[in-house]
């Protein structure tokens, strides 16, 4: 691929992408935030600032804001100005997206217009990055240009990761720039604000990290969030109120608020917004349970109607926001240098890297006794043909029928057949059965639909009434290039009536659900194929 040697900058970071914070390994985390302290002591101080800054013509900026948005979007224009690099701001209420375009036809049009480009792109529609990301460097190696940079400002209720940064180093200046351990309490609309939902992964910054979740049920921190912040060995506790959380003596000296995301919530929540408002905005009578030194966070801007902090808060020593604010400039305009190549040359820590590894979920039993069976089609036993067996077992009846009809008509099996849910003779569990005659063959392809459409059943090759083979169908470690499944989060862009050709594409998680590639919506595996 032509790399634009006439860029004269560094690579290091050239052609990443930040989607959400783990994009950046924890080393380049805090490469950025030393480097963030070292240009704000160098503007305190009126030192020159030139090693900071891109100045080059080569390389281009877009900001791309299809959802509206003053604080991020000038926050990061004026970011990108600091460089003195080409900058175009992308109307998007009179562009391409207002007229039903899709976002792969508009951006490799832009990106032929400058040997390198960065874009800084805010939507609705979630998961817009990481399809660019792959998309566009799909094209780039194509027609052999410089793949661009994609940072994501914001993607409806999924991530924030430039907030997520600008909220990390706000935190480190308030611990002294110590990484040994935080105590944070995160209070507010913890369901669908995404700068909370950055910090499962943003506070691994931190060695020992405990958190404290502050929400009404309704608006509780999603469930794979959480399992996230658990598996990187955070210490967690939840409460229903900052009344509850008060009534306990061991609170957090850090506080993030989020407002209450009203434009996010259905119709059913919204009929209670004052009695969740009441349960995570801060109380004046409070200001005594709180000891000294606490300090109060909050990506701005405040809900007027519901303000988690109320404005008698601005003048008090607990104000750390507007501070936080003001650090949004310069982690943005560190990480524009780092990503346009300016900085990275003197980075020595561990990259991100994306670990393979090679799952085997198709196990071939090869310990299993061969003696003629009595698998049957109605009362004729199997004597050539295959039978799946233990489809769905331990659960009950009506899921069982599900993954049956499931598994019969995704993967195309309207043959002679039969199938039923029995008893297994040994735990007395309930288990499907699908029984196959005269099949002669069960390709890989079709093993790998059966191990996400039923995982954990056996499939048996039949010969003269003898199994011949034996498998054993587990968990398959991703799912996708199947034209059979889809993301069911309507605002993600892989979803069908986004038409965006986004291939769906999704990762198991701890818990045997599927995460998807794009938005990180948490699937039940039964929940990613197209219903019947």
């Amino acid at each position: 691929m032509k790399q634009y040697q006439d860029l004269s900058l560094n690579g290091k970071f050239m052609g990443r992408t930040v989607s959400v914070i783990n994009d950046l390994s924890p080393d380049e985390q805090w490469y950025l935030y030393t480097k963030t302290r070292k240009l704000k002591d160098a503007v305190e101080h009126k030192d020159d600032l030139t090693p900071f800054k891109i100045e080059n013509a080569n390389v281009g900026a877009y900001l791309v804001f299809v959802e509206p948005s003053t604080r991020t979007k000038e926050s990061f224009l004026n970011a990108v100005k600091f460089h003195n690099i080409k900058t175009n701001i992308f109307d998007a209420t009179t562009s391409s997206f207002s007229k039903k375009e899709n976002y792969s036809d508009t951006f490799r049009m832009l990106t032929t217009y400058s040997p390198y480009s960065i874009y800084i792109i805010r939507t609705r529609l979630e998961g817009v990055t990481r399809w660019l990301d792959y998309d566009l460097g799909l094209f780039a190696e194509r027609m052999g240009i410089q793949k661009p940079a994609f940072i994501n400002g914001g993607d409806g209720k999924h991530e924030h990761p430039t907030q997520e940064i600008l909220d990390e180093y706000s935190f480190l200046e308030q611990n002294n720039f110590k990484r040994e351990k935080i105590h944070i309490a995160l209070v507010g609309d913890l369901f669908h604000g995404r700068t909370v939902h950055s910090k499962a992964d943003g506070l691994k910054i931190f060695r020992d990290v405990k958190v404290d979740l502050i929400a009404p049920e309704e608006l509780a921190m999603p469930k794979h969030y959480r399992h996230a912040m658990e598996a990187h060995g955070f210490s967690l506790r939840e409460f229903p109120s900052i009344e509850a959380y008060l009534a306990q003596k061991e609170t957090a000296p850090i506080w993030y608020f989020t407002r209450l995301q009203l434009e996010r919530m259905g119709e059913d929540i919204l009929n209670h917004a004052d009695r969740l408002a009441e349960a995570v905005s801060f109380r004046r009578e409070w200001m005594e349970k709180l000891p000294e030194g606490t300090k109060f966070y909050h990506p701005l801007p405040r809900n007027r109607e519901y303000p988690t902090i109320p404005s008698f808060l601005d003048r008090t020593p607990l104000n750390g926001w507007d501070r936080q604010a003001m650090n949004g400039y310069y982690t943005r305009a560190v990480l524009i240098g780092m990503l346009g190549g300016r900085l990275g040359e003197d980075f020595r820590g561990e990259p991100r890297r994306i670990v393979k590894k090679k799952v085997h979920y198709i196990e071939e039993v090869n310990d299993f006794v061969s003696h003629k069976k009595e698998y049957k089609i109605g009362t004729k036993p199997v004597e050539n043909g295959i039978v799946i067996d233990h489809i769905g077992k331990g659960e009950d009846i009506n899921t069982i029928w599900e993954h049956i009809y499931k598994a019969r008509k995704i993967l195309g099996l309207n043959i002679v057949s039969s199938h039923g849910v029995y008893r297994s003779h040994k735990d007395k569990l309930y288990k499907g059965v699908l029984s196959l005659p005269d099949l002669e063959e069960f390709d890989l392809i079709k093993m790998k639909k059966l191990s996400a459409i039923a995982p954990e059943c056996t499939l048996n090759i039949i010969r003269d009434s003898m199994v011949i083979k034996k498998y054993r169908i587990h968990f398959p470690p991703k799912i996708y290039d199947f034209d059979e499944i889809s993301c069911k989060n309507p605002d993600c862009i892989s979803h069908p009536d986004r038409h965006e050709n986004a291939t769906p594409y999704f990762y198991k998680t701890e818990e045997n659900t599927f995460i998807c590639k794009y938005c990180d919506k948490e699937h039940d595996y039964k929940d990613i194929w197209d219903t019947l």
